[in-house]
């Protein structure tokens, strides 16, 4: 195949459809939320609805159509101030902790905004624009996925928040099996040089890359997730309580914080209960866990004499799995039990997000992108850790099994649990 120069002109339909795929997918995830459910933030970390649904369209006005439409009208010259997330290069912007404050503009408005640069964009697509345009396009929707996830995460931590426990979704019960699964199988991998990252076919973010090998020693891989009716054997036999279990900056922030269970648990009779996209709903016993920290999830594996599985060991053991499971797709918005047993690893993809020890920093031969799109992710290979896998609320088009998502180690309002991990 003959490589494509940046600035030749290509056929950009494949890129016109998924943007069209994209963009409808967020304003339906907007539909069932009022003015007020989509403008009121919950903490610093999270952010209003209306926010990302402007913000991602910013990014296709400000990213795409100013510097490569001659003459483009920008929709209003305030929302580069309002909606730019963390872009120095781009100018001076609205701070993170305050996005709740932005009651103007309306959410009818934002609509309006939307479709607004929606027809420049896909006029811009229809005009047969450079490789190099088209790349930008496709990088602006899938940035748009990671905020339909966010968009989801940020819902329910609101939700959360307020009394009535409203819910996103029809709140029918998801039918909560009280059934224990049984214990998770080990699966042994040889030690030795591996591969990781991306190879360049298809669609990475630039953290991916580059492609490069890398050292592992035997070690052994639980065929699926850990579930939360093992996570109340821990919470039971005081394991919020040990500060042996925990790193010191994890027991700090415990205390700090009075953790004592995952993220939206609480007790009702004797039964723990937690907050969904659903509403309020009865834990289930053998789902996996969710809303774990970094922090939490290492203290576990400590407790269970096990560890942690790093980012190579976890991408090793994923690359000969198909990239399916629960995802946003299916509706679920919730994690679900694993499948019956077989050979291979289950819950590899979907479902939670899996921390790993291994901290978000740069891999060998890694370069930021010239220009504004170079802060996408270069400058946060600081004090996060990496998770794999996706989630019940990414989208399924979204994630492979080179795809580095990465959070502090205090974060829990995302999908995140944990699998276990040995040396062999």
């Amino acid at each position: 195949m003959v490589a494509t120069s940046p600035s030749r002109s290509i056929d950009s339909s494949p890129t016109l459809n998924l943007y069209r795929t994209v963009r409808e997918a967020s304003r339906d995830l907007g539909a069932p939320l009022s003015d007020a459910d989509a403008t009121v933030q919950s903490m610093p970390d999270a952010s209003p609805a209306k926010w990302h649904l402007a913000h991602t369209t910013w990014f296709f006005e400000t990213m795409v159509l100013a510097p490569n439409v001659p003459g483009y009208r920008v929709f209003d010259e305030s929302f580069n101030f309002l909606f730019n997330s963390y872009y120095e290069t781009i100018g001076e912007r609205h701070p993170r902790p305050m996005r709740g404050m932005i009651t103007r503009p309306s959410l009818d408005t934002v609509f309006a905004y939307r479709d607004h640069v929606d027809h420049a964009v896909e006029a811009l697509l229809n005009d047969r624009p450079s490789q190099a345009v088209a790349e930008l396009v496709a990088l602006g929707c899938h940035h748009e996925q990671q905020h339909q996830e966010l968009l989801l995460t940020d819902i329910l931590h609101l939700f959360g928040q307020n009394p009535l426990r409203p819910a996103y979704k029809d709140p029918e019960p998801l039918g909560v099996d009280k059934a224990e699964l049984a214990p998770a199988r080990y699966r042994s991998y040889e030690g030795g040089i591996v591969e990781i990252g991306h190879d360049g076919e298809g669609f990475a973010f630039d953290s991916e890359g580059p492609r490069h090998c890398a050292l592992i020693e035997p070690f052994r891989l639980a065929d699926r997730l850990v579930t939360n009716g093992e996570w109340m054997e821990f919470i039971a036999d005081g394991g919020y309580r040990d500060p042996l279990l925990w790193l010191s900056a994890g027991w700090a922030t415990i205390l700090a914080q009075k953790w004592a269970t995952p993220l939206y648990w609480n007790e009702r009779d004797g039964e723990y209960w937690t907050m969904t996209l659903r509403g309020a709903q009865p834990v289930d016993r053998s789902a996996p866990v969710t809303h774990v920290s970094y922090f939490e999830a290492d203290a576990f594996a400590t407790w269970a004499g096990r560890r942690l599985p790093s980012e190579t060991e976890w991408e090793h053991a994923a690359s000969d799995v198909s990239p399916e499971g629960n995802f946003a797709d299916s509706g679920r918005l919730r994690p679900k039990p694993a499948s019956a047993a077989g050979d291979g690893p289950r819950q590899m993809f979907g479902d939670v997000w899996e921390w790993t020890r291994s901290p978000f920093t740069p891999y060998p031969r890694f370069k930021p992108a010239e220009g504004a799109v170079g802060e996408y992710n270069g400058k946060f290979m600081c004090g996060q850790f990496v998770l794999r896998g996706g989630s019940c609320v990414t989208p399924a088009s979204h994630i492979r099994s080179t795809y580095r998502n990465f959070f502090p180690p205090d974060a829990r309002w995302q999908f995140s649990g944990l699998r276990l991990a040995e040396d062999a």
